[in-house]
């Protein structure tokens, strides 16, 4: 731990009796600035109020003190401090691969994929594996490539080119939605599901249910990787 003049540095400020100036700029409970008043007055009115003193500017001169509750300040910093990290998006790059002669049943499922991570505001690596005799034919990579992002240019973009790489090409998509507009709309939908199933009759929740958290889970922002 750093110290300070032989003091230890905390991040929780001074309150009470623990500060320890002759005089502080005080500020009342609401905000109202009431001056410089010696400390055993300001100590005083905190105990009128039943509130705390809390040194709130420990380097102006004389130090700033507000009248609070720092008990209940201190809860809603850290319920404020929660709400913004469970908010705070992160982005995913997701990871698909395919064959450069891939089924075209198989290239609709991973078309389905990559257009489920683009919906998530998620980056998409798009991988061409080549084997064999395919690796004299980089033009069928980029034309499946090029195809590919012509079917979801409603929901992403190219963000890096095709390109080869050894035996592979690689292409990156990226999402026109952000990652915090997707979370906000998943959480509207899923919102929107819960009040639709709570009002619909019993006997129908039991498959609604099952539909709505398959769904559900595919919000789950988890690094994913396919071969086709």
């Amino acid at each position: 731990m750093w110290c300070y003049r032989g003091g230890p540095i905390s991040a929780e400020p001074r309150i009470n009796d623990r500060i320890r100036v002759p005089e502080v700029r005080l500020v009342g409970p609401s905000g109202e600035q009431v001056g410089i008043v010696p400390l055993a007055k300001a100590l005083e009115l905190a105990q009128e109020y039943d509130l705390d003193l809390v040194e709130v500017a420990a380097t102006a001169r004389p130090p700033v003190c507000k009248l609070m509750d720092y008990g209940k300040f201190k809860y809603e910093s850290a319920m404020k401090a929660r709400e913004a990290r469970k908010n705070q998006a992160h982005t995913v790059i997701k990871e698909m691969k395919l064959r450069p002669k891939i089924d075209p049943h198989d290239y609709e499922t991973k078309k389905g994929h990559v257009v489920r991570f683009l919906k998530q505001g998620d980056k998409v690596k798009i991988t061409i594996m080549f084997r064999g005799r395919e690796q004299s034919r980089p033009e069928l990579g980029f034309r499946l490539l090029t195809r590919l992002a012509d079917d979801v240019q409603d929901l992403g973009f190219i963000e890096s080119s095709p390109k080869q790489d050894g035996r592979n090409m690689i292409m990156v998509l990226g999402p026109h939605k952000k990652k915090t507009e997707a979370m906000a709309e998943a959480r509207e939908a899923q919102a929107a599901r819960k009040a639709e199933r709570q009002g619909r009759p019993l006997e129908d929740s039991g498959e609604d249910f099952a539909e709505d958290s398959a769904e559900d889970f595919v919000e789950e922002p988890v690094q994913e990787s396919a071969e086709a």
